[in-house]
């Protein structure tokens, strides 16, 4: 009898265990429609927010992702970044396998712990502690939770219900908690396409959450600041490295930066003063002036990564940026300023987001989504935009990098929002002239001169500090519609002062034109095919974004083979829309000369789903043209 009972309750503790453990988030619970297209599903993305005073926030974090294959590691993202003001509480990490299984237990000192600064970075205080995990099998599923406390309450984190292409959401739960003296904010983007519910909003608390999103599918030229929904929170006061603010808008908060934290940081020694102004001489145009100070800062001074204390935010003093010869983005911004005010030139710290594509700050909310700094000149009606980071770019360019979108100008009186140049579409130019002859065995022998400005000055400034055998490369690469090509010449000239960057080449190659019984045929644009290939996607959803767009103008002239005649010669080609326009023709000189012009627009602009496939058709049009061909007969 004894045995019997305890076998029973050995069978019953194994039930148990076994129960327990099949019922951690197995795969087979994950419905079917959630399944499809994703390669994570979130089963749980909880944030809790708790600000408890304008110097104290609590952030706690569980995500329970299960990964279906490789490309939804990415998904995991169980990291948490601190510094003096930051501390992680508590960090750790349940694997399990596809059944529910339990197979890992990672805790806080299993993480790694490393600099959060890149290789760029001199030296800073801010690190990053991190999971690195290796799965043996796929799918998997990892429960991360995380406890952070700061005294830094000006950036409080935003929620992403859906983050990521290709991931599908069970549940995603925002919970805020707040005192209501903060001045606590909040704003809701692109929440029409997605079922968010708001649990509650109150005085000091607000909570969102989302069930069953299935996963969305990247389609080409996704404007995705239009697509995926999220919830940006502030407060009016707030800490920011151990000093308290109180903004209620843009305006405001410039004002707190300029005199809390860019305060007293543009002294200079009387010698450096001197040197400037005798640098400078007689010269009275503010723009001459800062175009000399701009060339005497990138002479002297290079770019390092610095974020210490409240080096994320606060300059370094400018005398010491003179003293050193070297500064972060903050610091040698700062020191411009400096040297400028010293000739009475005014500009201003401008704090902007970086990167190829358009981010702006939000003119109505204040969200401090920056991670760039820049300094803006005024010049009657409009501003100039110097990046003091770059000992190469020409004064006043921005192309790519921090173009067409909206800043804050951080002036003594105040912020100000405002859009940085828009490089226009017919400005952004490639013009093309040349010749190309071909030879009755059909090799190529040609020259040709190419110059760019606009946000194509940028594509092709950088080739001139390649080495020759990446030079050769970059150019092997760029012709690769010319077989068996070789360089015959290189001579570049980057003129900074109009921005414009000049190529001339010559080259050569053999059998550009196949040769089959008495017939020889050949790609008539040698020089600019359009390669680009636009993916067919069936029942777009989404709207799409050309950010940039350009004008190529080519005009070539072709001399043809003696002993040859002409059976065929592409007609002339146009094409006008919405997107574009492109237009092609061959004037025929004689027997053996000929020109072809070839002149291609793209409008840059934000076009609905429903006109992707006309853009598909207009791009595969181009590039059908651009690859007609000129048959030639042996006399």
């Amino acid at each position: 009898m004894k045995i019997k009972i305890l076998l029973i309750a050995f069978l019953a503790i194994f039930s148990c265990v076994v129960h327990a453990q099949k019922n951690e988030y197995p795969i087979t619970s994950i419905s079917d429609s959630l399944q499809e297209n994703a390669n994570a599903v979130v089963r749980l993305n909880q944030i809790d927010i708790l600000i408890s005073s304008q110097r104290s926030m609590n952030v706690k974090t569980k995500k329970v992702i299960t990964v279906l294959n490789k490309k939804g590691l990415s998904v995991i993202n169980a990291y948490e970044y601190y510094d003096k003001k930051t501390t992680i509480k508590n960090i750790d990490a349940l694997v399990y396998d596809a059944f529910g299984n339990e197979i890992k237990k990672i805790k806080k000192k299993d993480f790694k712990d490393q600099s959060a600064s890149g290789g760029g970075t001199l030296f800073s205080d801010n690190r990053v502690i991190f999971l690195d995990y290796t799965p043996i099998n796929y799918p998997f599923t990892i429960i991360y939770t995380s406890e952070s406390v700061t005294s830094n309450t000006a950036f409080i984190p935003k929620w992403y219900p859906v983050s990521e292409y290709n991931v599908s959401v069970e549940k995603s739960i925002l919970n805020v908690t707040y005192p209501d003296n903060l001045g606590f904010k909040k704003k809701e983007i692109n929440f029409s396409n997605f079922n968010i519910q708001k649990i509650t909003e109150t005085s000091t608390q607000l909570s969102y959450v989302v069930d069953n999103i299935p996963a969305l599918k990247q389609e080409p030229y996704s404007a995705t600041s239009l697509i995926f929904p999220r919830v940006m929170t502030s407060i009016e006061n707030f800490n920011l490295e151990g000093i308290d603010g109180n903004a209620t808008n843009w305006k405001d908060f410039g004002k707190w930066y300029s005199d809390e934290i860019l305060a007293g940081t543009t002294e200079l020694p009387d010698e450096i003063k001197s040197k400037i102004k005798s640098l400078v001489g007689t010269e009275i145009d503010p723009i001459k002036k800062a175009k000399i100070i701009y060339k005497y800062l990138q002479e002297k001074s290079r770019y390092v990564s610095i974020q210490v204390g409240i080096g994320g935010w606060k300059p370094m003093l400018a005398s010491d940026v003179d003293r050193l010869g070297y500064g972060d983005c903050k610091a040698l911004t700062n020191y411009t300023r400096a040297l400028l005010d010293v000739v009475g030139v005014p500009s201003y710290n401008t704090l902007i987001y970086g990167g190829s594509s358009k981010v702006s700050l939000d003119s109505d909310f204040m969200f401090l989504e920056v991670n760039h700094m820049i300094l803006c000149i005024p010049d009657n009606d409009k501003y100039i935009f110097l990046e003091c980071t770059s000992q190469d770019a020409p004064f006043g360019y921005q192309a790519n990098f921090t173009d067409d979108r909206k800043a804050l100008i951080i002036k003594p009186d105040g912020g100000e929002i405002v859009r940085t140049k828009n490089y226009d579409d017919l400005g952004n130019s490639q013009k093309s002239l040349g010749t190309y002859r071909i030879s009755e065995n059909g090799n190529l022998n040609g020259e040709i001169e190419i110059n760019s400005g606009g946000t194509q000055y940028d594509n092709k400034e950088r080739i001139e500090k390649l080495q020759p055998t990446d030079k050769d490369m970059h150019y092997k690469e760029y012709w690769s519609n010319i077989n068996n090509l070789k360089m015959e010449k290189v001579s570049l000239l980057n003129d900074k002062d109009k921005i414009q960057f000049k190529e001339d080449i010559q080259i050569s190659a053999n059998n550009y034109g196949s040769i089959s019984g008495n017939k020889m045929i050949f790609v008539v644009n040698a020089y600019n095919p359009n390669s680009n290939q636009i993916k067919r996607v069936r029942n777009r959803k989404n709207p799409f974004e050309i950010q940039r767009g350009f004008v190529d103008i080519d005009e070539i002239a072709i001399e043809l083979p003696k002993g040859f005649t002409i059976e065929f010669l592409p007609n002339a080609f146009e094409l006008k829309g919405k997107f574009g326009e492109y237009k092609t023709e061959i004037i025929k000189n004689d027997n053996n000369n000929l020109v072809y012009k070839r002149r291609l627009l793209i409008n840059k602009g934000l076009y609905l789903n429903s006109d992707y496939d006309d853009y598909r058709l207009f791009i595969e049009q181009i590039s059908r043209n651009d690859n007609a061909k000129i048959i030639l007969t042996k006399n």
